[in-house]
């Protein structure tokens, strides 16, 4: 258990690989900077913006009725797909949301995955457990012949995916997690919906979720004061806490709250030493998103110190570990990129419960 809480914990903190800035028009994107659906020779062409590639990833998107040779050199995607291979918990509720659970045939280390739904397909075999994201069981994988592997990369593709790749499964690399708006990261739900020919369905619920979160951030807006915020824990001694042009920083801003990091460079996370963060933030008002804590003892068990800041003697310390899966996953990292506009409202509800009275955080809790 604490090795999964731990790895759980790095998927949190490791968003700290600088990236390279990218002006790019995204045709048809709103919000999402990490990919683009356009027109190409009559098939619509995605192209995924990867840090450790210049040109990026193209596929090119033919239907699986189509027969006629296709003269490209793109990677070619049949559509619909029919089996995936995810490495990430992340991006299983895409599929739920599109009601495609089925396709998935593969995943590294299962117990990542908490959803009852999906679950209920593990536990019947139906998707079978490929070691783990850095060391994929390339054997069994290739058994699964997938239409496509869908990874992710901090920093640069793995061994593993290079490999799959070399033996003629197609490999996607996901870079939702360098989004900078939470509104950007949901939107590559237009990215399922092209792969599975379900658009119509992905826009319709992604503009679902856009309207709720905005309305979500114009009730923050009517907040008469703004709470200073501290984030993030120390981890192998050093405090990891969100850049100020990450998403995390966005929902601070969104919340309206004074997020005291608020003007640092960078889309994920900062690295700092204990005392850094406490000559800056020891007198914050909430800290938010603390740790994988059940309570406040245990962050002195991990660091005494954690005592002089004043979240900690006003109890005024909030953690996202609230909802765990039945093999200890946590919900905020597997449902939180999809409902942003409960995440807002969660930060909403801590920073000015005023504004939301008869609403109940659900990712979030107090530490006690």
């Amino acid at each position: 258990m604490k090795k999964l809480m731990a790895l759980l914990l790095l998927t949190f903190l490791l968003a700290c690989v600088p990236t390279q800035e990218k002006k790019i028009q995204i045709s048809g994107n709103t919000y999402a900077r990490g990919f683009s659906i356009t027109m190409h020779q009559g098939y619509k062409k995605i192209v995924i913006y990867n840090t450790f590639t210049a040109k990026g990833q193209e596929f090119l998107l033919v239907p699986k009725t189509e027969i006629k040779k296709i003269d490209t050199d793109l990677t070619i995607l049949r559509t619909p797909l029919e089996s995936i291979v995810l490495t990430s918990s992340s991006h299983v509720p895409y599929l739920e949301l599109l009601d495609e659970e089925s396709a998935l045939v593969g995943f590294p280390n299962t117990d990542f995955i908490s959803s009852p739904k999906t679950r209920k397909l593990i536990d019947s075999n139906k998707i079978r457990d490929l070691g783990t994201s850095e060391n994929l069981n390339t054997e069994i994988l290739l058994s699964l012949k997938p239409d496509l592997l869908m990874g992710f990369a901090v920093g640069k593709i793995s061994k593993s995916l290079e490999l799959v790749g070399k033996n003629g499964i197609p490999v996607l690399v996901n870079n939702d997690w360098q989004e900078e708006t939470p509104l950007g990261r949901v939107e590559w739900l237009r990215l399922f919906g092209a792969l599975f020919a379900k658009e119509a369905i992905a826009n319709r619920i992604f503009k679902e979720i856009e309207n709720e979160y905005l309305s979500a951030q114009a009730i923050a807006k009517k907040a008469a004061k703004r709470p200073t915020v501290l984030s993030g824990s120390i981890f192998q001694d050093v405090w990891y806490l969100p850049a100020g042009q990450s998403f995390m920083a966005t929902y601070f801003k969104d919340a309206n709250t004074d997020y005291m990091w608020a003007d640092s460079k960078g889309t994920g996370s900062l690295s700092l030493n204990f005392e850094n963060v406490l000559e800056k933030a020891q007198h914050a008002e909430l800290w938010i998103g603390c740790s994988l804590h059940e309570h406040k003892g245990q962050l002195l068990e991990e660091n005494e110190h954690y005592q002089k800041f004043r979240p900690y003697q006003q109890s005024s310390i909030y953690t996202y570990g609230k909802l765990r899966g039945e093999k200890g996953g946590l919900f905020f990292f597997e449902l939180g990129p999809i409902q942003p506009h409960v995440v807002l409202k969660d930060i909403i509800k801590i920073a000015h419960p005023e504004l939301l009275p008869n609403y109940s955080p659900y990712f979030f809790k107090e530490l006690d």
